[in-house]
């Protein structure tokens, strides 16, 4: 069966400043991949799967479509996604084949992703909302503006995360908290770090510690579960960082697609993690198949499209802080 691949690339305003320890941003930058075939029925379909090149790893937009461009022989011989995953290293290029192929698959064989993967009814989600690094009074600002919110994820990682903690607690007091500390703490804050976090009934903190500088988590003393992200891409990474984290936040454009992340999950509450499920800031159609992944996990982080000014076509259903499962139109 002869495959087509072609790439686009979009760019979606971000609703406001997006404001991270490393940076701030305006838009989200992300390449789709289509692959296109022909069905029993005569009628071409196509499937596709969007990511988010991540300057954090090295990708760039120019990088992350020569990639993918790259396998286009591949994808035409009909190549399999488990192929893949000898072929192409993890990363946001492999994850957009992955999704594209998994979508187009099963529009061919008329099977939902869902089904595919074992899963019975889907349900609802309830997604974290990220408030963007600020200022302790802006951040308090845009807590309150979200109060509502079951649960907020705040984006931490400077010298001094204190007052910022306590000014969030103050102006949503009813929200479950998850730090996400953007690899941005040292050895010589951590504990005090996780001490105030413990005080402002913290549930989670994402990286604290540069990835590499692991081993310091396996002897402090903490109250506030740890949560891995940059230290953590694909399943081989699971095995090291037990003993140093209690959680494992599992992305698409990390993993390099749904067929690594579905593993990886697996293994990860195997060997006792809690898992998050979460994204980078993309539209709808890269979160659809994060939306699948994430049922059953104990944090859902996937709300790239609320901090977006607009989103794709046919988006995701999102009701306040629920996620609703993607209809097939947008994906899967």
């Amino acid at each position: 069966m002869t495959r087509h691949l072609e790439t686009t690339i979009a760019t979606y305003p971000i609703a406001g400043v997006f404001t991270i320890s490393r940076g701030s941003r305006t838009e989200a930058e992300v390449i789709v991949c289509s692959i296109s075939a022909r069905g029993s029925d005569g009628q071409t379909v196509t499937g596709r799967g969007e990511c988010v090149p991540y300057k954090r790893y090295g990708e760039t937009l120019a990088s992350v479509e020569r990639q993918i461009l790259t396998e286009q022989d591949f994808v035409v011989d009909a190549g399999s996604r488990h192929q893949l995953l000898t072929r192409m290293k993890p990363g946001a290029a492999r994850n957009a084949i992955d999704c594209a192929l998994w979508d187009l698959e099963s529009k061919l064989a008329h099977v939902p992703v869902a089904s595919a993967m074992g899963i019975g009814a889907l349900e609802p989600l309830v997604t974290a909302y990220t408030l963007s690094l600020g200022e302790p009074a802006a951040m308090a600002e845009q807590a309150r503006q979200h109060s509502a919110r079951p649960l907020l994820k705040v984006k931490l990682g400077t010298e001094d995360d204190e007052g910022r903690m306590r000014a969030i607690r103050a102006a949503a007091p009813d929200s479950r908290l998850i730090i996400d500390a953007n690899e941005g703490w040292t050895p010589d804050n951590l504990e005090r770090h996780l001490d105030i976090a413990a005080e402002c009934g913290v549930q989670l903190i994402e990286q604290p510690l540069p990835a590499g500088h692991d081993a310091a988590l396996g002897h402090v003393r903490r109250k506030v579960a740890i949560c891995a992200d940059e230290s953590v891409h694909a399943t081989a990474d699971l095995q090291h960082l037990r003993g140093r984290y209690d959680a494992v936040n599992i992305k698409l454009d990390k993993t390099g697609g749904l067929t690594e992340a579905i593993a990886m999950k697996r293994e990860a509450q195997r060997l006792g993690f809690s898992v998050m499920v979460g994204c980078m800031v993309g539209s709808s159609l890269a979160m659809a198949p994060a939306v699948l992944l994430a049922q059953g996990a104990d944090y859902v982080d996937l709300d790239g499209p609320l901090l977006l000014a607009r989103d794709c076509a046919s988006p995701l259903r999102y009701e306040g802080s629920l996620v609703y499962p993607p209809e097939r139109a947008l994906w899967g």
